[in-house]
This record gives C-alpha cells, structure tokens and sequence, in this order.
C-alpha cells in the first residue's frame, strides 16, 4: 500500500485519539517511546515516524501499536502489543519495507509487552539470536522466509506463552524438550518451518493445548504416544512430515478432537486406526498419503459428524462400505481417489457430498444420484466398470458441465446391483436396492418390504 495512503487513513484517528485522552494520562516512559521509534524507522526508514506521530506514542501510534491505560492515576503507561507488517485495510499495521531490519536487543526494551506480531516483514537475513521479554503471551510470525533461527535459541525463557504461531519462517533445529513447562500454551502453530527430528513427548504435559499444528516441516520417526493425553485439543495437523511408525493408539484419548490431518507421512501398513470411532467430536479428518492399506473400517455408526474425509492414495482394498452413505449424512467432502477399491458406490455418498473423488480405483456397477446432485463436483474417471443412466449423462450435459458424461459410460440394463447383493446391514434390518426397477428393500428380520423411489 501507498505511503500516501496509508498516511492518510492514520490522520484523523491519530488526531481526534490525542485530543481526546492527552489530558487523562501521563505520557509513555520515555525509554519506550524512544525504542518503538527505533523500532519503527528499522522495519520502514521511507516513512518519517517522528514527524507523522511526534506526541506520546501511547495516545498517538500507529494501527498495531496498543498500550496499557492504569487505572489508578499517575502510574505510567506501557507498550504491551507490538504488531507490524500491513495485513488489509482491516488490520492496517505499519507497513515493513523490502530492506526492513531489527537490533536483536530491542525488545528487551520493552518489560511489559505480552504480544508481539510480524507479518511478511523479513526478507533478507537478519542478526540472531534476537532476545525477547519474558513477559510475552503471544508470539506470532508469519511469512518471514530470513527469520533462520534455530528454535530452541528463539523462545528460551519465553514461559508465559499462550500462543506460538510461527508460520512459514526459516525456524529449524528440533522442538525443544522444555517447551513441556511452558504451561500456559493453547496453541501451538509452528507450520511451514525447517522444523526436524522428532517430537517431544513432552508436549504431552500442555494440558491446556487446544491447537497444535507441526504440518509442513521435516519431522520424523514416531509420534509419542503421550500426544494422547491432550485432551482439550481440538485441532491436530502434523501433515507433510516424515513420520513413520505406526499411529498410536493413544490418540483415541483426544476426545475434544474436530480436525485431525496426518496426510502425506510415512506412517506404517497397518490399516485405518479403529480408534477413530472412538473420537465423536470429528468433523474433519486427513490420513491421504499414508499407505495404510487394507480395507476402510465399519467405524461410521459413531462418527456422523465428519464433514470432510481424505482418504486418498492409502493403498486401500475392498468395498467401500455401505454404512458410509447411511451415517455420514453432513459429508460435504470425500477423497477416495488413487486406491484399489472395488465394488458399488454407495447411494448416501453422492446424495449427501458435494464434492467427492473417487477416481483411478476398480469401482463397478450402475452410479445412483438424485438429479438434484447432478451439479456437484464429482470424479469418478479411471473406474471402467462403472456406469451412469443415460437420463442422467442428459440432465448432466444440458446443465452445460458435462463432466459426468465424459468420464462415465452409459448404463445397459445389465449394469445394476445383482437382486441379491446386500447394499447395507444394520443390527436389525437389512437393504438392498434394484436399481433398473427403482425398489428399494428393505428386511425387517420377519419379512421383505418392496419401496419405489
């Protein structure tokens, strides 16, 4: 964004902020105030900070810049967020150039501050170890490709986190052991690092840890089996890793899980863990990448909350089980591509998933949808045993997609689900579906009911 811009979205908040509040407070330490200047002038030395903020940089800052107002009169106010890197107009921090710098000790200038945020500010490299306050709470970097720091250097004393969100920096080294003793943390996001070696069991110890994303770095080996004792965690993601192993069974106990992706590691054959169903709270889970082989469990009856399924390229055989259509009735999306399934498709799936992958498997028989679902983002090629009604690849092409058509034959009569294949079976019914009549059956443990649908 224009410096001219920028300034001039600043000057009437600025103006009518130190007018109103400059006789009710007394002014900024003046140690700190000079500091943020130096601050200011290292990340961005075009825009002349002094001249545009020249009053007491607590009633007169920029966007991003937040003190703390005493209650009681004549205490001194502090800087306790510092936020930098211009993110919309929304979030209007100041902005940092291509040249933007920091004095590693800076911060030390600064006892109060507890938040602390860089925002596509660092592209060259920079002096390190850079030294922070121990008094922060919420330390956030985010696309900062020269911060290259080793991570355990870089929260040292750092005990009073709440939030670590270091995005797409140049972080490596390991996760250091003590991070178990930092107590206070919620969340943890450290993706898109050069992050490596393996995970210590002590993050097994961050009893309040709701987040905890690892994805996008270089880690390896197993995973400790004391991840399982987080259970506040809502959200896990240590995809695009190089773990192996095989995925412990311990996770059953994050029973406040809703998003689990361990998608495109190396973790072991050992089948699609049962304990998911254990965990009811899912609404989205990620194993994609993983050749976990063997078939796709009968684990559905508990999990009808899922919304989103990646099981793509896992190695997985068999039928895809007919108990997915009748429980996953919120499923918006399902990726089943690039495995060696076989067998129907399921009703329920494709009524109910708006976008679902089904490509390069062995998958056969006649593909049932309501032509309320045609419009969806559907992909079956690669499966050459399967077919569509021709009213359906009609219906298809005069929406003006086609994309049906072209990836699926047309049905003879012979394509449909053989009377007495058993489409589902539940603890006290049974149901199979005649496609070419349109009749669904249904046994009830005395006697076979015929419905037209």
């Amino acid at each position: 964004m224009g410096l001219v811009l920028w300034t001039m979205m600043f000057s009437f908040v600025v103006t009518s902020t130190f007018f109103s509040l400059s006789h009710q407070q007394p002014p900024l330490d003046s140690s700190e105030q000079e500091s943020l200047y130096e601050v200011l002038h290292s990340l961005n030395p075009s825009v002349p900070w002094r001249t545009l903020f020249p009053d007491d940089l607590c009633l007169s800052a920029p966007h991003g810049v937040v003190c703390d107002f005493p209650t009681q009169q004549n205490e001194t106010p502090h800087i306790v967020e510092l936020s930098f890197g211009y993110v919309s107009d929304e979030t209007p921090n100041p902005p940092c150039s291509p040249n933007a710098t920091l004095n590693p000790l800076i911060f030390t200038s600064f006892p109060y501050l507890s938040k602390l945020f860089f925002y596509n500010c660092f592209n060259q490299s920079l002096p390190f170890p850079l030294s922070l306050p121990s008094s922060l709470e919420e330390l956030v970097f985010i696309n900062n490709p020269s911060f290259f720091s080793p991570l355990d250097a870089f929260l040292q004393n750092l005990t009073s986190l709440r939030r670590l969100i270091l995005i797409g920096n140049a972080f490596h080294g390991e996760i250091p052991f003590y991070i178990g003793g930092f107590l206070n943390l919620e969340e943890v996001t450290l993706s898109r690092n050069n992050l490596s070696g393996e995970i210590p069991s002590s993050l097994g110890l961050l009893r309040n840890l709701k987040v905890l994303d690892l994805s996008g770095n270089k880690f390896e080996q197993c995973l400790p089996h004391s991840l399982g004792n987080l259970s506040h965690l809502l959200k896990l993601d240590l995809s695009f890793n190089g773990f192996s192993c095989r995925i412990p069974e311990s996770l059953r106990g994050l029973q406040s899980l809703h998003f689990l992706d361990l998608s495109f590691n190396r973790f072991g054959n050992f089948g699609v863990p049962l304990f998911l169903r254990e965990i009811p709270t899912l609404k989205e889970v990620y194993l994609s990448g993983n050749f976990l082989s063997g078939v796709i469990p009968e684990i559905w009856e508990n999990l009808g909350g899922v919304e989103k399924l990646g099981f793509s390229e896992m190695g997985l055989v068999g039928n895809i089980p007919a108990s997915m259509g009748v429980h996953l009735k919120k499923l918006t999306y399902l990726g089943l591509d690039n495995n060696k399934l076989d067998g129907p498709v399921p009703y329920g799936l494709l009524e109910y998933a708006s976008e679902i992958n089904l490509e390069n498997n062995k998958l056969s028989g006649r593909v049932e949808f309501s032509t309320t679902k045609v419009g969806q983002k559907v992909k079956l090629a690669g499966n050459t045993g399967l077919c569509v009604d021709n009213n359906k690849v009609g219906c298809k092409r005069r929406s003006g997609d086609g994309v049906l058509g072209q990836q699926l034959k047309a049905c003879k009569k012979t394509d449909v689900v053989p009377d007495d294949a058993v489409v589902f079976s539940g603890a006290s019914s049974l149901l199979r579906f005649d496609s070419l009549a349109g009749v669904l059956f249904v046994f009830t443990g005395f006697r076979w009911f015929g419905y037209y649908v």
